[in-house]
């Protein structure tokens, strides 16, 4: 396990570090360009970290009047020039607009604290230096970021109830929920994270201890990992961010193989203000990506329409809008909804009939891909994760196919597995897979997600309920669905003893299905 994850820091970490720091220094082109200027300055933060900063404030601001401000905490492992070329767009929409690095990143100070109480602290006082010594107007303030800039300004908008709008791009909500979901650790996503930190900030040795007991499975340790996380989890809070009001736009992908899209909607649902939910095809912040070089980007887009709104009074529609805007893997087009919970008009149940025992321990084949690199192969070029369905080997992977579809399935939502499951051993784990399969056999990976079980009685059977996750996918007409289980994937650690076994059934009181949800045609 040590040289996997270590060849994943080594390889993640230079990918995604020399990207956005490419993408943050091209933004300063047109920042250097324009009328208004960039400052770099230090705010103290909690308990006297020095933040590394920038301000950009419109042209022409000369203290006789205030302006909004919008503050934008940096993503996880990137520098404060992050936001730049973004930044100036909106400062030359008349926004005071502070970026800066967090805590144990880059040049500021302190140790990471993954959105702690000490991150959410310094949120507020970046908003108290910004009206101090900035033309801020302190009735006009949002925050918004991606990926840590976004669950950092989803909870520091809990705590602060200055903090009026805010728009959390490919953020959290749930962060157990993101990376240990089904009680399963989602390593690469880890590792990926473990290893940007190690690179470009210092970790506290809390969250060391942390990813040291996750990548150990240490189980006298869950209950603690769990406290931790709820802490950084906006979802903890959601009664506080209602009772505030603030209105929160939440944007993600499909395939984020860090947050995947089904936290962001649970928390969407429970949210009673202001509120909107993007979704589109990609990977961990790649839907935003283009916007941090200064290209056109529907989600930053939507971003500034949103604080325009919220902030200015802006009377540009967003308020009246459908607000779910759903993007198809397999379509261009937005398709826009009341809700949540109206995405899937209807359900249609794939009935898993028979007894099938598999062994486990081995890899069948079937795999959910490998972080960013498969969801971004679909989001560009419509490519997911890949495999042969009918040379999927039965000794390792159990395999259930529906009918073929005499016109196309739109797939929107989450799906739900449902079955009895009997193992050898207490405990084990196993990983569902939708695929949309072809004329040949070749199956396109829909959706996916683990599930760990410990502590049960072996040879006694238990029923499982399971939500892959949540996509939007055309199924052409013609093909067909299925649904693989198998034991071994690349983007999770198993917990199968030698030897295990699992056998699944479909007792006639209980029998098992898979229900797929579609959108009313």
């Amino acid at each position: 396990m040590g040289h996997h994850r270590k060849a994943l820091r080594t390889t993640a970490v230079g990918a995604v570090s020399a990207t956005l720091i490419a993408g943050g220094v091209l933004g300063v082109a047109p920042a250097a360009q324009a009328a208004s200027a960039v400052r770099f300055v230090d705010i103290t933060g909690d308990g006297g970290t020095v933040l590394k900063a920038n301000v950009i404030t419109p042209a022409g601001a000369d203290g006789s009047r205030r302006y909004p401000l919008l503050v934008l905490p940096t993503s996880w492992g990137l520098p404060q020039v992050e936001y730049l070329a973004q930044a100036q767009k909106l400062a030359d929409s008349g926004y005071v607009v502070v970026s800066y690095n967090v805590r144990g990143f880059w040049q500021s100070g302190g140790e990471i604290e993954v959105a702690g109480p000490p991150d959410i602290a310094d949120a507020s006082k970046v908003i108290d230096w910004a009206l101090a010594n900035t033309p801020a107007d302190s009735k006009h303030i949002g925050m918004g970021g991606v990926s840590y800039g976004a669950g950092i300004s989803l909870l520091a908008a809990a705590h602060d109830k200055r903090i009026k709008a805010v728009a959390a791009l490919s953020g959290w909500a749930d962060l157990i929920g993101s990376i240990y979901s089904g009680r399963t650790q989602h390593v690469q996503a880890a590792g990926l994270l473990d290893g940007a930190s190690l690179v470009t900030g210092r970790q506290s040795p809390e969250i060391r201890q942390i990813f040291n007991d996750f990548y150990a499975s240490n189980l006298s340790k869950e209950q603690d990992i769990i406290n931790w996380g709820k802490k950084r989890s906006a979802g903890t809070y959601v009664d506080q961010l209602n009772k505030n009001g603030t209105a929160l736009m939440l944007a993600n992908s499909w395939g984020d193989t860090i947050f995947p899209a089904n936290q962001y909607a649970d928390f969407y649902e429970k949210l009673t203000g202001p509120k909107r939910l993007e979704f589109r095809p990609g990977d961990h912040a790649t839907a935003e990506l283009t916007g941090l070089f200064g290209l056109p980007n529907d989600v930053w887009t939507d971003t500034e329409r949103w604080f325009d709104h919220y902030l200015k009074g802006v009377d540009n529609g967003i308020d009246r809008e459908a607000p779910v805007q759903l993007k198809s893997r397999s379509t261009g087009g937005y398709e826009g909804y009341p809700d949540w919970k109206s995405v899937a008009a209807t359900e249609r149940k794939i009935a898993l009939a028979g007894t099938t025992t598999i062994h486990t321990n081995v890899d069948s084949g079937a795999d959910g891909g490998i972080v960013f690199l498969s969801s971004i192969l679909d989001q560009v070029a419509q490519l997911p994760p890949m495999a042969s369905i009918p040379l999927l080997p039965r000794r390792w992977a159990a395999v259930w196919q529906s009918e073929k579809y005499a016109t196309a399935q739109q797939i929107r939502g989450t799906a739900e597995l449902h079955t009895t499951v009997t193992p050898t051993k207490e405990s084990g784990t196993l990983v569902a897979y939708l695929y949309d399969v072809g004329p040949l056999g070749l199956g396109k990976l829909v959706s996916n997600a683990p599930y760990t079980f410990h502590g049960l009685t072996p040879g006694k059977p238990f029923g499982l309920d399971l939500e892959l996750f949540s996509t939007a996918y055309d199924v052409p007409a013609g093909h067909r669905l299925a649904l693989v289980v198998d034991t071994v994937d690349p983007l999770y650690i198993e917990h199968n003893p030698s030897g295990a076994q699992l056998t699944f059934s479909s007792p006639a009181n209980d029998p098992s299905y898979v229900s797929i949800p579609l959108r009313e045609q």
